[in-house]
């Protein structure tokens, strides 16, 4: 009997919130109708998208109070509502979420009202009847069980109710990917841009200002080349130096743009040196990849040149930020993805997003231009994790 009055309480308990959530819905179809009437002013139209955002916590917040009562999770589907006031209020009006919203909330003010007060009429005889039957004759509850029915019927028809049909879950997937590609794509645009400054940058201090040194001591020394040629000597053995110099400089631009190790010894040997050379104590598992560049299917480019930039990227901030002695490096080849993981055990405390160091920032933005994931793990105290998967056809 205990267990039967705590699970209609429980039951009561829903079924009341649910009365209060039918109260809001009052409000909001309100709210809504108002501001559609008002939608041809500016003030309306400015009102509408921001109660349709409303009314999206309101049944936001439904599904998890279902979810919880029934175990299952129940799915959303909207459309983004950003961009300028006209685009949102034409994504307020013609989300097909948002119009079932308002359909859920319609329903949810009489099934919410109407359910909470079947509850109150049911409560006391529940209590009576029920006490008198299990305690004479020793049997289960009767009546107690029908109010957890009753919460059940409201859970039921909420997820019927606000549960995407499958024509607006695909739009809003859609939408979702559509939005996700355009960050993507600005995102890609930053990283590109800032790699040409970066290589501008590179020639600028590097190369070029060597090549300006060479040209300078070439014709000082064909000035003195006859009438001093001991100086013209030592200005030649300057400029061969300032040229080795300037070629260093290029190797090393080159080396950022597309590390010519990968194109010599594919991605497993350009790892490898970059554990061998990282300082730290490294160990490489390779999981269908080949040690040399011809062994085996490779993957695109692309693909190979932002692995080894997440690899180098990674055990640079280990070795130089972490403090950790000890490195592991994962390479595993999937059917349709190639996944990598550096874990250090360093200190951790890594920042996450784009306010992660400019490393993990264009890591992040190099990983999302290929339509591949990042994921950083790095509590106080360490390890530090970075698993990330490139898509890729072999």
């Amino acid at each position: 009997m205990r267990e039967a009055i705590r699970e209609a309480a429980r039951a009561w308990l829903h079924l009341t919130i649910g009365a209060a959530v039918a109260l809001l819905c009052y409000l909001m179809v309100g709210v809504a109708l108002f501001t559609a009437c008002l939608t041809l002013t500016v003030i309306g139209a400015g009102v509408l998208p921001e109660s349709v955002l409303l009314l999206r916590r309101l049944a936001g917040w439904e599904r998890r109070r279902t979810a919880a009562w029934t175990g299952r999770p129940v799915p959303e589907a909207y459309l983004p509502l950003q961009g300028p006031l006209p685009a949102r209020v034409r994504t307020a009006v013609t989300d097909a979420g948002t119009r079932q919203d308002l359909l859920w909330a319609a329903a949810q003010l009489l099934y919410g009202l109407v359910l909470w007060y079947l509850s109150l009429i049911l409560a006391v005889p529940a209590l009576l009847v029920d006490g008198v039957w299990t305690g004479l004759a020793g049997r289960r509850p009767v009546l107690l069980p029908l109010v957890g029915r009753l919460a059940g019927l409201a859970a039921d028809w909420s997820r019927a109710l606000l549960t995407p049909a499958p024509s607006a879950a695909r739009d809003a997937a859609l939408a979702a990917r559509i939005e996700q590609l355009t960050a993507t794509r600005a995102g890609a645009i930053a990283a590109h841009g800032a790699e040409l400054r970066r290589i501008e940058r590179d020639l600028h201090d590097g190369a070029q200002a060597h090549l300006v040194a060479l040209s300078m001591r070439i014709g000082l020394a064909r000035r003195a080349y006859d009438s001093d040629p001991v100086t013209a000597r030592k200005l030649l053995d300057d400029a061969q130096t300032q040229a080795e110099a300037a070629l260093a400089e290029l190797r090393h631009v080159v080396r950022g743009i597309h590390p010519p190790i990968l194109t010599d010894r594919g991605l497993a040997g350009a790892v490898r040196a970059l554990a061998a050379s990282s300082g730290l104590e490294a160990a490489v598992s390779l999981t269908g990849l080949g040690d040399q560049a011809q062994d085996g299917p490779r993957a695109p480019a692309a693909v190979e040149a932002a692995a080894y930039f997440v690899v180098a990227e990674a055990l640079t901030n280990a070795a130089k930020h972490s403090g950790a002695a000890r490195a592991s490096v994962s390479l595993t080849r999937e059917p349709a993805s190639l996944r990598v993981r550096v874990q250090d055990e360093g200190r951790g405390g890594a920042e996450a997003g784009e306010s992660g160091g400019s490393g993990l920032t264009g890591m992040r933005r190099r990983v999302a231009a290929l339509d591949g994931t990042v994921r950083l793990t790095s509590p106080e105290g360490g390890p530090t994790v970075i698993e990330v998967e490139l898509p890729c056809v072999w």
